[in-house]
């Protein structure tokens, strides 16, 4: 595995060469920091979510699968039961669409709770730069 460098390391020395008065370099590079690894956390929220979904709906087409298998046996023994099949197979597809829904609300409620939260941040962090002058 490739030895992993802090990228913010050769910025933060690179910009500290620059010596603008009344910024400090240093909070200037962690707080770009922080905003990446707010991204990033936000990212796997949503990557996270899009395994679960796809978990989701390869449960969902195996168990229709499933179905349709035992609908044939059964629709050939007795016909009948056709129209309850039917039913059966709305209520779960209406289930199945709810914990899908379930699923990308909780995704894009944690993405936005960690971009928040990082907004609320920096928007402390300009406020006390600008109190310091």
């Amino acid at each position: 595995m490739a030895d992993q460098t802090n990228p913010f390391g050769d910025l933060t020395k690179m910009l500290e060469q620059f010596k603008v008065p009344g910024v400090d370099m240093s909070a200037l590079v962690a707080s770009r920091r922080k905003d990446i690894e707010a991204i990033v956390e936000a990212n796997k929220s949503a990557y996270d979510a899009m395994q679960a979904f796809a978990r989701k709906q390869t449960e969902m087409l195996t168990q229709a699968m499933q179905d349709i298998q035992a609908a044939t046996r059964a629709g050939a023994a007795d016909p009948g039961k056709h129209a309850e099949m039917a039913r059966n197979a709305w209520l779960k597809a209406v289930e199945d669409t709810k914990d899908l829904a379930e699923i990308a609300r909780k995704s894009q409620l944690e993405a936005t709770a960690s971009l928040t939260k990082r907004a609320n941040e920096h928007a402390a962090e300009i406020r006390q730069m600008l109190q310091r002058k």
